[in-house]
């Protein structure tokens, strides 16, 4: 019998991987921002520190400053925002351009999006793994999905600023901006590389470096 016993504990334990219970088991797990515990997404804030502030977020309400380069700027909500989000898998953002303003051309790889445009117009398009654009033209009240993983942008090609909600399958996206990503990363992609991805000469990916890495404040 104890030979039996130990078989099936035995054949269970093998299994366990693929039988695991792949939804959450409590109603709630807050992030914890400030433990130094790691893992896939965030530790739990003990029960009794939970309070409504870890639900709340009132930093998509108003447009945010478009004074910069790219003429856009993106608000998120995601769980370093809203701990309560931890382990639910969804997040938002606000995305909002001043006219000629663009969101360049980024990926999320943890999460596909969706944009709700709430005023203006925009240009927007992704591109597939075979080169193909899809793009289209989104005004007030439209909604257009971004895949996940595929490099996509939205431009504002109008007079007046414009404005979307952003809705993820993900609590943390990540957002890779492809221009930062390959000219100003830290230590630099040698412009060996760039100079023949992009087949271009040397000055002008140090000219592309200059405006795209922060200048140090002093």
């Amino acid at each position: 019998m104890r030979r039996i016993i130990f078989s099936f504990l035995a054949f269970v334990l093998t299994l366990s991987p693929v039988f695991a219970d792949p939804d959450l088991l409590q109603d709630l797990c807050v992030a914890d921002l400030n433990s130094t515990v790691k893992l896939n997404g965030f530790a739990c804030k003990a029960a009794a520190a939970v309070n409504e502030t870890d639900f709340f977020f009132a930093g998509l309400a108003n447009p945010g400053s478009t004074n910069n380069t790219m003429g856009s700027l993106v608000t998120g909500a995601n769980v370093e925002k809203i701990p309560g989000l931890n382990t639910l898998g969804v997040s938002m953002s606000r995305i909002d351009y001043a006219p000629g303003g663009l969101n360049p051309p980024h990926t999320h790889p943890r999460a596909t999006e969706m944009v709700f445009v709430l005023d203006g117009s925009l240009d927007v398009g992704f591109i597939t793994t075979t080169n193909k654009l899809i793009s289209q033209t989104i005004s007030k009240g439209d909604i257009f999905v971004f895949p996940r993983g595929l490099v996509h942008f939205q431009k504002n090609n109008g007079k007046v600023p414009a404005a979307v909600i952003a809705a993820f399958n993900s609590q943390l996206p990540g957002t890779q901006s492809i221009g930062a990503t390959l000219f100003a990363s830290t230590p630099s992609v040698p412009d060996a590389v760039l100079t023949k991805a992009f087949q271009v000469g040397t000055k002008e990916i140090e000219k592309i470096k200059s405006r795209l890495t922060p200048k140090k404040v002093i």
